[in-house]
């Protein structure tokens, strides 16, 4: 039997692989490892997104527990979309290494700017 592991992300969180390929200024001198680290804005795109923002829901904040009936949880959903290439404050994201490769988990406050590819028809 084998087990397939996931990342679930909870809330407004974004799971954001980062842009590695960044290594190099637009004059094309190369950037250690240490200079791209002290960089307050990182690039990266979004790999998973959270649901979003839960709604208050006061069905849900019944005192009768013996209730089976729950109400569903309604979310607002964030703005970034898996896809997205995006900017975000490095500072406000956490670093995490699944299944041997670099995330970073950043919730949506973080993000300055997002870069989505649409389709234009001619």
């Amino acid at each position: 039997m084998k087990l397939k592991k996931e990342i679930i992300v909870i809330g407004d969180r974004l799971l954001i692989s980062p842009d590695d390929l960044r290594e190099k200024t637009e004059s094309g001198l190369y950037l250690p490892p240490t200079v791209r680290e002290k960089e307050k804005i990182q690039c990266g795109y979004v790999v998973k997104t959270g649901p979003g923002y839960a709604i208050p829901n006061p069905a849900a904040m019944d005192d009768e527990p013996w209730n089976k009936d729950k109400p569903e949880v309604k979310y607002i959903p964030l703005q970034a979309e898996e896809g997205d290439y995006v900017m975000y404050l490095k500072d406000q994201a956490i670093e995490i290494q699944f299944e041997e490769k670099k995330y970073y988990i950043a919730p949506q406050s973080a993000i300055m700017v997002i870069v989505r590819n649409t389709v234009v028809e001619e």
